[in-house]
């Protein structure tokens, strides 16, 4: 299933039943996982690694050299896991130096003309709509949606769980099982449509609102809101995830009104 009209760098490593359209450009220092689906004019550069069963539609560049001026031609890579879904024209840079890379992590459908830059961190079963563009060394953690057109900004952190609604720009940490909107960049609400999809139980969903009322509604600081959290909601692996975030990044989120420790 590999078409004589595709060019394949004879160091390049290819799995079993794996099928290369026409025009495919794959360069030397590549690997591809079995059953994979190579749709034509992709381009798979050098640094790609790539799992099983994933499928990497027309006009993709895959491991393009980083955008960064840091990067001085070193041998570098990105990573891509299985079932993963690239659509038309899409772009991954691979890292700009051999320890990390840049990483795409297992189930991750990436639509039509969407940018992930170096070093970023995409992780299990994530969805980025058309057009969006993850800036470098930025992380989105699991079941994370982002709508078309979203810009994540460099060194940016979205945890698990969360929805970026379409057009948004974030620079900045992104705590888990919110939807972000509008511009400047404003909470809009707890997830709650996807959580209930994936059978977490509506008193976890009340728990993670409430929790965000103190941190977004109650016209407080980030340290009073975690104190108030504390206090008000019981123990759970939603509230623990949430107030863990908070604190892991000093307080720092998006769309809070300050990030100062007031009112002690």
């Amino acid at each position: 299933m590999i078409s004589q009209l595709a060019h394949i760098d004879p160091e390049a490593k290819i799995g079993k039943n794996v099928t290369i359209h026409p025009f495919v450009f794959i360069s030397k220092n590549v690997e591809i996982g079995d059953d994979c689906v190579i749709y034509p004019y992709v381009s798979i550069l050098s640094g790609a690694r790539i799992g099983k069963r994933t499928k990497i539609y027309n006009g993709a560049i895959i491991a393009a050299e980083p955008q960064d001026f840091r990067w001085k031609g070193e041998n570098t890579f990105c990573y891509i896991g299985d079932d993963c879904k690239i659509r038309e024209h899409s772009i991954i840079n691979r890292g700009i130096s051999p320890e990390g890379g840049t990483r795409i992590g297992n189930r991750v459908f990436l639509m039509a003309e969407t940018h992930v830059s170096h070093d970023a961190v995409i992780e299990d079963q994530c969805v980025l709509g058309n057009g969006v563009q993850v800036a470098g060394n930025s992380i989105v953690h699991s079941h994370v949606i982002l709508s078309s057109g979203v810009m994540i900004h460099s060194n940016s952190d979205i945890a698990d769980w969360v929805m970026v609604k379409g057009g948004c720009r974030i620079s900045g940490n992104v705590p888990p099982y919110v939807v972000m909107a509008h511009n400047p960049v404003q909470y809009f609400g707890v997830n709650a449509e996807i959580l209930r999809h994936c059978h977490f139980s509506e008193s976890s969903i009340d728990n993670i609102a409430k929790s965000y009322r103190h941190v977004y509604e109650s016209n407080t600081s980030t340290f009073n809101a975690l104190r108030r959290i504390g206090e008000d909601i019981e123990p759970s692996p939603e509230r623990d995830a949430i107030t863990n975030f908070i604190k892991s990044h000093n307080l720092k989120i998006v769309a809070v009104q300050s990030h100062a420790d007031l009112d002690n």
